[in-house]
């Protein structure tokens, strides 16, 4: 198809801005080496929370307008998300995070900390499904229209033959892509189990814990986490990490003990000192980047693709 604008890149960030180009009216296609059950959202937890972006008022920004979006959606089944309560933990004491005000948390009790923790705090936030969610977005952006093609670039140079806007959505890949050193992976390794009747959400947000913890519930299963290896590219899933998750994951809930393991999840979270949403211009084309994400992919997604809609709409304004 002729499209006026191609989206590299089909994680949560590439899809999220594909649909929201297309339901701007413009005729979008996504380039991927990776379709969306392969790429690292795919392989996400994924709940909304900031983790692993820097802190700033367009993180903020972003964050927030992602959260409207993900309420808005979880009253439809098929896309995935859930609202659902629980707590975030530590086991030294910490002041709650600054984006707590937008998910309307609380202190926690002591008598509702988990053994070992001395403070934490309770919130309501959306929980994805992420490979029922990428596929809701797939789904969206095919009804508007929209396009997935299997194809790798060698740059962004040779994309930009493809349409008047490319917007750039590679994730780790803009590495090279991009030529970006400063883009680095983060491995991340979870373990799915069939859930035994958890309902809520749990997080160690210890600072400076050696390694993640975290439970997240959904209908039929548990997503068990994590690891948070910087510099790690290997997508190969690490049978002693997952050991290790699934060890510190029953310390905290005895009742994951024994339940069925179903599956193990590797993904390279895109980390950046600042996430990079800027445009560069290439004669009379434009070039969109978005990508840095870091583990926030899911919480940023919506304001990001916004964002990017907003910057595609001045620079044709300007130019017409």
């Amino acid at each position: 198809m002729s499209a006026d604008a191609v989206v590299i890149g089909a994680g949560v960030s590439g899809l999220t801005t594909a649909v929201c180009l297309a339901e701007a009216g413009m005729r979008v296609r996504v380039d991927t080496d990776s379709l969306p059950g392969a790429t690292t959202s795919a392989a996400a937890g994924a709940m909304w929370d900031p983790y692993l972006a820097e802190s700033s008022d367009l993180v903020e920004r972003w964050s927030r307008a992602t959260l409207s979006e993900l309420v808005a959606l979880s009253v439809d089944e098929d896309t995935g998300i859930r609202i659902v309560e629980g707590t975030q933990e530590s086991r030294i004491p910490c002041a709650m995070p600054a984006w707590i005000g937008l998910v309307d948390g609380r202190l926690c009790a002591l008598k509702e900390l988990k053994h070992g923790f001395v403070t934490g705090w309770r919130y309501r936030a959306p929980l994805a499904d992420m490979p029922r969610y990428l596929h809701y977005l797939a789904r969206r952006l095919a009804k508007e229209g929209g396009s997935i093609r299997s194809h790798r670039y060698g740059s962004v140079e040779e994309a930009m033959r493809e349409a008047p806007v490319v917007v750039n959505c590679s994730g780790t890949g803009a590495r090279v892509l991009a030529n970006d050193p400063s883009v680095e992976a983060v491995r991340g390794q979870l373990v799915v189990v069939e859930n035994p009747g958890i309902e809520s959400f749990f997080c160690d947000d210890t600072p400076g814990a050696d390694e993640l913890t975290y439970i997240y519930p959904h209908a039929r299963t548990v997503v068990l986490g994590g690891t948070s290896d910087r510099g790690n590219w290997d997508l190969s899933p690490d049978e002693e990490a997952a050991c290790r998750i699934i060890a510190r994951c029953v310390a905290v809930e005895p009742s994951i003990s024994g339940a069925r393991i179903l599956e193990q999840r590797v993904g390279l979270r895109p980390a950046r000192t600042q996430i990079r949403l800027a445009e560069e211009h290439y004669g009379g084309r434009l070039l969109v980047h978005n990508y840095g994400h870091g583990g926030a992919g899911l919480t940023l997604s919506w304001g990001c693709a916004r964002e990017v809609v907003e910057r595609i709409r001045r620079v044709t304004i300007a130019t017409t």
